[in-house]
C-alpha cells in the first residue's frame, strides 16, 4: 500500500529563479472543499491508496469535482521523470510499479459509482513501455469490475518507446487524451522533454490505428501564445483527427514554476471557442477554468451526440 507521507516537492524546480505571480482576476474561481461527498470521495482514495492529478497538480477545480464524487486516478505513482516548467506535479525517481494498483483503480471507479472516469499517469521514461502496459491493464481491470464505465485516458507522450502506445489503444479506452498544452513555440521552456510533433504523431496514429476511438487534446493559454498560433495548432490536430479540443488559463503554481504571460478574458475564451467549432472539432470546452478532465462526462456525452448527429443524413426535400 502506498505511504501518504507527505514528501518534498520540486527539489528540481527549487533552484530556478522565482517569477512574478500575476494576481487573478474575478474570472477565476477555485473552488472550496468541505462537503460531505468531498470528504467521502478523498476517504476512497484514501482507502485504496490511490494517487490523484487533482491533488498532485493542484487542480483548480478539486472541490467541485470531489464534492461530485468525480475524480482523475493519476497511476504509476506522484513522481514524474520530467521537470515541465507549467506542472506541480513532483519530478524525481519514481517508485516501481505496483501490480495491484490497476484492481485498486477499479475498487475506486466502483465505490464512487462513475458513470465516466478519467485515468492519467505521470511520465514513466525509466520504463521501456512508458507505462503502456500498465495502462492497459488498468483498463481491463476497470472494464471488468465496471461494464457500463466509459473509459478516458489521458496519456504521456510514450517519446522513444516506439509502437507501445498502440497496447493502451488496443486495451479499448472510449476516448483517448494526450494533451500538445502549447504551442510549438514554446516547448523548449514549457515543455523541454516533450516534442510537439510526437505529441502531434501520437494523436494521429491512435486514430488511425483504432478510427471509432474518440480523440481529444488541450492547450494551456496564457503563456504568451499567439492567436495566429493557436489557429495553426487546432489546424494541425484536425489533420491528426483530433475530435475534441480543451482550452484553459494556465495556473502558475509557485513562483519556481513558468511565468504567466497574462490572463485571457471569458470574451477571448469564447473568441478561441468560435474558432474551433470553425474548425469542425465535434466538441469543444474553451473557458478560462477548462482542464482535461473537468465535466469529462458531460463532455463525452456531447460528444457522442456530435458524431450520431453528423452521421445522421440530411433530410432530403420531396420533389
Amino acid at each position: 500500500m502506498k505511504d501518504f507521507v507527505e514528501k518534498p516537492r520540486h527539489p528540481e524546480k527549487a533552484h530556478r529563479p522565482a517569477q512574478e505571480t500575476l494576481r487573478k482576476p474575478k474570472w477565476i474561481r477555485v473552488s472550496r472543499a468541505g462537503s460531505a461527498e468531498f470528504g467521502a470521495t478523498r476517504q476512497i482514495l484514501k482507502d485504496n491508496a490511490l494517487s490523484t492529478v487533482c491533488e498532485e497538480a493542484a487542480c483548480p477545480n478539486r472541490g467541485e469535482c470531489w464534492s461530485q464524487r468525480h475524480a482523475t486516478m493519476m497511476i504509476m505513482g506522484d513522481t514524474c521523470t520530467r521537470g515541465c516548467s507549467f506542472c506541480n506535479v513532483a519530478t524525481g525517481r519514481p517508485d516501481a510499479l505496483d501490480a495491484f494498483e490497476p484492481g485498486r483503480v477499479a475498487q475506486a471507479v466502483a465505490k464512487l459509482g462513475l458513470r465516466h472516469v478519467v485515468i492519467t499517469s505521470v511520465d514513466r521514461d525509466d520504463l521501456a513501455d512508458g507505462g503502456a502496459a500498465h495502462f492497459a491493464q488498468t483498463i481491463r481491470a476497470v472494464r471488468h469490475q465496471n461494464p457500463a464505465t466509459t473509459i478516458e485516458v489521458l496519456v504521456p507522450d510514450f517519446l522513444h518507446k516506439g509502437t507501445a502506445w498502440q497496447q493502451v489503444v488496443e486495451a479499448g479506452p472510449d476516448v483517448f487524451n494526450h494533451n500538445l498544452e502549447c504551442v510549438p513555440r514554446l516547448y523548449p521552456s514549457v515543455r523541454p522533454g516533450a516534442r510537439y510533433y510526437q505529441s502531434l504523431r501520437l494523436l494521429d496514429e491512435a486514430k488511425c490505428h483504432r478510427p471509432e476511438i474518440f480523440t481529444k487534446s488541450g492547450l494551456m493559454v496564457g503563456l504568451g501564445e499567439t492567436l495566429e498560433e493557436l489557429r495553426q495548432v487546432m489546424d494541425d490536430m484536425r489533420v491528426a483527427g483530433v475530435d475534441f479540443i480543451t482550452v484553459g488559463q494556465y495556473l502558475q503554481p509557485t513562483p519556481q514554476h513558468h511565468k504567466i504571460d497574462r490572463f485571457l478574458t471569458p470574451d477571448e475564451f469564447q473568441r478561441i471557442a468560435d474558432m474551433a467549432h470553425g474548425k469542425g472539432f465535434l466538441a469543444v470546452s474553451a473557458t478560462p477554468m477548462t482542464r482535461s478532465s473537468f465535466h469529462a462526462g458531460d463532455d463525452f456525452a456531447r460528444l457522442q451526440a456530435s458524431r450520431k448527429a453528423a452521421a445522421q443524413p440530411e433530410d432530403t426535400p420531396h420533389a
